[in-house]
């Protein structure tokens, strides 16, 4: 049996000397090739007898790593993490372009974006807290919806069960990488995450009611009114999802800031309102209350994410002037109109006739006052002067408490984390 007295470390492979390079690398490396020598042996004997040939092939192995560990070139490395320079300060921060330690969270230069972060912790949910029993059997029952609110439901699930996943990936390809700040980055993992959530909350809606989910996860593909949304969703965001894509120069920064209006001001902040009214319509009329009140949550998430966005937009604007130019800016206001004619013809859709107390016609008015909105939010002019909201009703909806009912709705197979046990 070897103990550490036994160990000869004169046998173990000494480490290369690392190359001239300032004195915090030379240090470092040799402290690492201390720890290789250092390394005790396993016990390879502890009451077993041990094949001869696994125990030389296992020595073998760890020679090996010794080697590895000890003729490791500290220098990229830490050239790259730039020992010993400056801690980072506020005022090297920025939302784009930033070349200082993206790895330092701290000091904060954006509270309000850390202060989303923790809200959206806060506001945490998932989809099988919610009891779907009653909306199972609605939809079970022939007389229990007519054809119109049949129609919302499905075209609702079909959109938003991949809108959201078209939303994660533009976040997680390309939005992420090229925001420059930690404490957005930070915010931008919790979007991504809830984004992950919604589509998970579609998709237990689709199976709880036993729908066709063939049908409802191609509709972004064979279902016009919601192919044209999708299509221009990914025409205003795919080139950023290039892994050469880079911004620095006046045009790539202005193409960013173009995903970002596509994104969170048309995507996020138009596109969703149509269907999220027709649904939530639906609940106040005490009809597929499970499914409305997934709605609530994800509509209470989206908020949030819109208004992170139009914080980054701004931002960016304030930092960078030269990009919001007048050209820039009629582009923008342009984009938003497309948008907002382009859920308009959905709301034509699912709706040709009235339903819910709502029709095509009061839902082209909510949308083109949520469209002066989205202008105003990023300091452009509305579009539509005059425009009223129809459904006040939907404000409060997005005020919603996550304590309001769950006590009363959690399915009792689903377990939080607190209530996990360990063993």
């Amino acid at each position: 049996m070897l103990n550490w007295e036994e160990y000869n470390t004169e046998e173990a492979i000494a480490p290369t000397t690392p190359k001239a390079q300032p004195e915090v690398v030379a240090e470092t490396a040799a402290q690492m090739s201390e720890v290789a020598e250092a390394a005790p042996m396993p016990n390879l004997n502890d009451g077993v007898a041990a094949d001869a040939e696994a125990v030389a092939k296992m020595a073998k192995n760890i020679d090996r790593a010794k080697s590895a560990v000890g003729q490791i070139d500290v220098a990229p490395g830490l050239e790259e993490l730039e020992m010993g320079a400056a801690r980072v300060s506020v005022d090297e921060k920025a939302m784009i372009n930033c070349r200082a330690d993206l790895n330092q969270l701290v000091p904060f230069k954006y509270d309000w974006a850390w202060q989303k972060y923790i809200d959206g912790c806060a506001n945490h949910w998932m989809p099988q807290e919610i009891n779907m029993t009653a909306d199972v059997a609605t939809w079970k029952d022939p007389e229990g919806l007519s054809d119109d609110e049949r129609r919302i439901v499905m075209r609702s699930l079909g959109y938003f069960s991949t809108a959201d996943s078209l939303v994660a990936n533009n976040l997680v390809l390309a939005i992420y990488r090229l925001i420059t700040n930690p404490e957005c980055r930070q915010y931008l993992l919790r979007q991504a995450f809830e984004e992950a959530i919604h589509t998970h909350a579609y998709q237990y809606c689709i199976e709880s009611l036993g729908m066709d989910e063939g049908e409802v996860f191609n509709m972004y593909r064979e279902v016009p009114s919601v192919a044209a949304k999708a299509t221009w969703s990914l025409s205003h965001t795919h080139s950023l999802s290039d892994p050469n894509f880079r911004t620095g120069t006046l045009e790539t920064d202005q193409e960013l800031l173009r995903n970002l209006i596509g994104f969170y001001c048309v995507t996020e902040g138009i596109f969703f309102y149509c269907g999220f009214t027709q649904i939530l319509s639906m609940g106040r009329r005490n009809k597929m209350t499970g499914v409305a009140e997934q709605f609530q949550y994800i509509l209470r998430d989206e908020s949030m994410h819109l208004n992170f966005g139009i914080d980054v937009i701004n931002q960016i604007k304030l930092e960078n002037p030269n990009l919001w130019t007048a050209e820039f800016q009629q582009e923008a206001i342009q984009m938003i109109l497309e948008g907002t004619e382009l859920e308009i013809a959905y709301a034509r859709d699912t709706m040709p006739r009235g339903v819910l107390g709502m029709n095509a016609a009061m839902m082209e008015e909510y949308l083109q006052f949520i469209s002066n909105r989205r202008l105003n939010q990023v300091g452009l002019p509305e579009q539509f002067p005059g425009a009223q909201n129809p459904f006040p009703w939907m404000s409060e909806i997005m005020d919603l408490r996550k304590e309001k009912n769950f006590f009363e709705t959690r399915v009792i197979e689903y377990q939080t984390g607190g209530a996990l046990t360990w063993d």
